[in-house]
This record gives C-alpha cells, sequence and structure tokens, in this order.
C-alpha cells in the first residue's frame, strides 16, 4: 500500500524541479492533520468533487440557454474538459497532476445559473460587483461548509488557482497556470463544436487563418493547441502558447463573440430580458426577505449583510431551481398549472 509519504517522495524524486510538490505545500488557511494516504492536493480533489456546489454545475448553462438537445455543453461538462486538457498538459510538463486537476475542478464552482449573461446581471445589480472566479473561491472558502468546518480549506495553491484562472492575475504555480490556458483552450473549441451542431454557424464560417493554424476538426484543434502549449513552455518558468497561436486564439475568440457568444440567434434578446427579470427578481425578493434564506446564508446575512447572502443563494442555484423558484414566488399558481 503507497502512503502519503510515499507519494510526496515520489513527487519529488520523479516530477520536474519547477513542479508544485505537495510535501512543500503553502499550506491550509487552518491547519488539519495530513492524511495517511492522500497527499494534500489529492484530497483538495476529493472535497471540491464531493461538493454539493460542484454537482450543481449539471444544471448550469455554459452557453445556450435552454438547448433543445442532449449535447450541448454545461458548465459541468465544461470543468471536465478542462480537466482532461489540463492534466494532458501538466503530464507532458512533467509538473503536479493532481493540483492541476483540484484547480480545474474547482474553478467554476461560483458560477451563476444562466451562464455568464447572470453574471452580467448579478454585478450590476449587486453593490459590490460578481465575478464567477471571485465567487468561486467564496464557495470554496466559505459556502461549502460541514458541520465540522466552515468551507473547504483549501491549500493555498489550489485556492489561488482557482482566483486566476481568468483575468489579469497570474497563478503563482506552473499547474495554475496550465488550468488558465486549458480553460480558454475549452471553451472556444468546445464551443464552436456545439455552435456548428446547432447550426448557429457553418464551419465554413470559422475564419480560415484559424482553420490553417489550428485545423479543420475539432480533435486537430485541440490537440495542436495542447502541443504547441506543451513545446512552448517545456523547461520555462511560465506557461505560455506561441506568439502565432496566441494572436490566432484571441482573434477566433473575438470571431466567438461576434458570431455566437452576443449573437441573437444563440441569446435572443428576449431571452436575456426574462434572464434580468429572474435573478433581479429574485435577488430583490431574498434582499427585502432575509428569513426566506435557507438556515446557513439567513447566517450569512446576518454577519456580512443582506445582499451578500442574497447575492450567494442565487449564484449558487441553478438554471432550473431559479426558475422554479422563481415561479414559485412571482407567478400566480394557476398561471402555471
Amino acid at each position: 500500500m503507497l502512503l502519503r509519504e510515499e507519494l510526496e517522495k515520489r513527487e519529488i524524486d520523479i516530477l520536474d524541479e519547477k513542479a508544485t510538490k505537495s510535501k512543500f505545500t503553502k499550506g491550509r488557511n487552518l491547519y488539519e492533520e495530513p492524511c495517511d494516504i492522500r497527499t494534500e492536493f489529492q484530497r483538495d480533489r476529493d472535497r471540491i468533487l464531493h461538493s454539493k456546489a460542484f454537482r450543481r454545475l449539471m444544471h448550469k448553462t455554459q452557453v445556450f440557454l435552454a438547448p433543445e438537445g442532449d449535447h450541448f455543453r454545461t458548465r459541468l461538462t465544461h470543468t471536465l474538459e478542462v480537466s482532461q486538457i489540463a492534466r494532458t498538459i501538466a503530464r507532458a510538463l512533467n509538473l503536479n497532476e493532481d493540483l492541476t486537476e483540484a484547480i480545474a475542478l474547482g474553478h467554476d464552482l461560483g458560477h451563476t445559473p444562466f451562464g455568464h449573461n447572470g453574471e452580467d446581471v448579478l454585478d450590476k445589480i449587486h453593490a459590490a460587483g460578481f465575478h464567477h472566479n471571485v465567487q468561486s473561491l467564496r464557495v470554496a472558502d466559505v459556502l461549502e461548509s460541514t458541520q465540522s468546518r466552515v468551507g473547504m480549506n483549501l491549500t493555498m495553491e489550489v485556492r489561488d488557482g482557482i482566483l486566476n484562472h481568468t483575468g489579469k492575475g497570474i497563478p503563482f504555480t506552473l499547474e495554475g497556470q496550465i488550468v488558465k490556458i486549458s480553460d480558454r483552450i475549452a471553451y472556444i473549441n468546445h464551443d464552436i463544436d456545439d455552435a456548428v451542431r446547432s447550426g448557429v454557424i457553418l464551419e465554413a464560417e470559422i475564419p480560415k487563418t484559424s482553420i490553417a493554424l489550428f485545423g479543420k476538426s475539432h480533435r486537430e484543434r485541440i490537440n495542436n493547441m495542447v502541443v504547441d502549449t506543451i513545446r512552448n513552455s517545456e523547461g520555462k518558468d511560465r506557461i505560455m502558447q506561441s506568439m502565432d497561436f496566441k494572436e490566432e486564439l484571441d482573434s477566433l475568440r473575438s470571431f466567438m463573440f461576434s458570431n455566437v457568444y452576443k449573437s441573437s440567434r444563440v441569446k435572443r434578446e428576449e431571452d436575456l430580458s426574462k434572464v434580468e427579470v429572474v435573478i433581479s427578481s429574485l435577488y430583490k425578493h431574498f434582499v427585502e426577505n432575509p428569513d426566506q434564506l435557507p438556515p446557513d446564508l439567513q447566517k450569512i446575512a446576518e454577519l456580512e449583510g443582506v445582499n451578500q447572502g442574497a447575492k450567494d443563494f442565487v449564484a449558487g442555484m441553478t438554471d432550473r431551481f431559479a426558475l422554479a423558484k422563481y415561479t414559485d414566488l412571482f407567478v400566480p399558481k394557476a398561471w402555471s398549472l
């Protein structure tokens, strides 16, 4: 049987010198006795995987609002694809796969219902603003609690990777930087796949410069982006793409914003207005009626303010729960039959 000490020794002996070793973690906010079997990063991965917030990702929108079909990505399938891509890169660079996987699985725990549209609404109506990466860390630090522990009490390396997976911040571990790039590789490619399948765009409309550099198929594009990242990061202190890949990926992302993410064929103004009504109505209701929040969030409201409690509750909802709660609160019962 492999014990934790042996796994830690393996990491030191086998992984690249730049890899983050679990034995030398910066630790947790609250000290815990080490596990006999698992390393610290393995424990973090398991806590995230078994959390309620992780399970809720199954019913949260990625891009397509209320898609008709079983094969469109959800926030959960996106997370799993990020994890797979990130682990592939980490393995090839001989970095810490357990840390990489933990960050990847936890990076979107704080996402709102209805994807980035829900995030935009909360950012507009919540006085302190809203960013899903900050909320993901809050889920890990505060909201996903047990009877014996406030939050998940994750290691500093995982917390940093979750917070800085998007935006201008750069994770201080190479493993966190891998997740940051893998997130972009994953969502741009699977969103192209979903958009083509739904008929929102045609394969012929994908920029020819992107096809020439990345490849024509979904498989080719991901493979080439992953290989490029590995080749340009090996032996370096930063995880990076080649300049031509980075610039073309930025260009492809701009194409996706213009033709998919902000396309009226994906998100009709009517649907976006409904999302705003649902999110803002729920938020306002629980600000005015904090006694109707779940018990744990009533405590948050008492300690940190009713706006914080309402924001945490609404952000944690799945799409279907938000719609059901809105119907229960605001739609006359006879109308919902």
